[in-house]
């Protein structure tokens, strides 16, 4: 093993190109850093300097090896600095998982400045569904996620923020002979087929929407389940049928698809932020992020703003 110390000394005869000079620059006498040097290249297997009566070279293998050599020390004086920072949650890695719909929404923004206040801490991002995300929680593959679900059902058994709460729109094909109005009665709307995504994906979302339509007593008729929304407004645009949408999906400007609010609001959705615990001090500086820039984003949930709810 070769000591920083070794490592020290020969940056500084490399430099000083003279023992003497650089043992006094080590604070020690010139025969033990000449025993020091020879150690070195011993166990290196190559000379590093040339010497003579007059004068102190660096051979070629010193020569190669000069830059390397201060680098390793650069990082070596950094690690103090290094560890505490990756203690503060000022560095280190977050492994973000997030729902496709927060993308057309909060997301981009609470990333950006995210990355502009933290520029050391590394995000790998995942677009995944709820199901997929509770496995990738369960073999620690992720650190957090954005998950989307009905009014104050976040999936139990992990902690979690409410960062966003908006209304479900009606997305429909633009010659639908609806299309036209500012907003839509349940009624006009209730028998057209409906496009969905699976309720694997979202289940207690799946759920609030076929309940509402049961309740008005009507059965609901799914004409084809898609997993990803930009899918769902696509087959939309294709006429397939008509589809509940988060409201942040009106920034999804697909073409032969218009975006009309239900009279009365009657559905709504929710967007928290979960997360594993326990935390990364990376992980909790996101966190802390997102909920302070998420501020007003949302209002009261039922029973307070929770931490964790079910």
């Amino acid at each position: 093993m070769i000591e920083l110390r070794s490592l020290r000394q020969f940056v500084a005869l490399a430099e000083e190109l003279h023992f003497g000079r650089a043992a006094r620059r080590l604070h020690m006498t010139q025969p033990p850093l000449t025993q020091a040097v020879q150690q070195l290249e011993r166990r290196l297997g190559a000379r590093l300097f040339d010497r003579s009566q007059r004068a102190v070279a660096l051979a070629p293998a010193g020569e190669a090896l000069l830059d390397e050599v201060r680098r390793l020390l650069q990082a070596a004086d950094d690690l103090p600095r290094r560890a505490q920072a990756a203690a503060a949650g000022l560095s280190g890695h977050l492994r973000l998982a997030f729902v496709s719909s927060i993308a057309y929404g909060p997301l981009p923004g609470w990333l950006r400045s995210f990355r502009a206040a933290l520029p050391d801490v590394s995000l790998q991002l995942r677009e995944a569904t709820l199901d997929v995300q509770l496995r990738a929680f369960a073999t620690g593959e992720i650190d957090a996620g954005f998950v989307l679900h009905a009014e104050g059902a976040a999936p139990p058994g992990l902690p979690a923020w409410l960062a966003l709460r908006e209304p479900l729109l009606m997305a429909l094909p633009e010659a639908h002979p609806l299309a036209r109005r500012r907003s839509l009665p349940f009624e006009r709307i209730a028998h057209e087929p409906l496009v969905i995504f699976p309720r694997v994906i979202a289940p207690s979302l799946f759920d609030a929407v076929l309940g509402f339509y049961r309740a008005q007593g009507v059965t609901p008729h799914i004409a084809q389940e898609a997993i990803q929304m930009q899918t769902i407004v696509n087959l939309v645009s294709a006429g397939i049928g008509v589809a509940w949408v988060p409201a942040s999906l009106r920034q999804l400007q697909r073409p032969g698809v218009v975006y009309r609010p239900l009279t009365g609001a009657p559905l709504a959705c929710e967007t928290s932020l979960v997360w594993r615990e326990p935390m990364a001090p990376a992980v909790q500086r996101f966190v802390e992020h997102v909920r302070a820039h998420g501020a007003g984003r949302q209002s009261p949930l039922p029973n307070s703003a929770r931490k964790g709810a079910a």
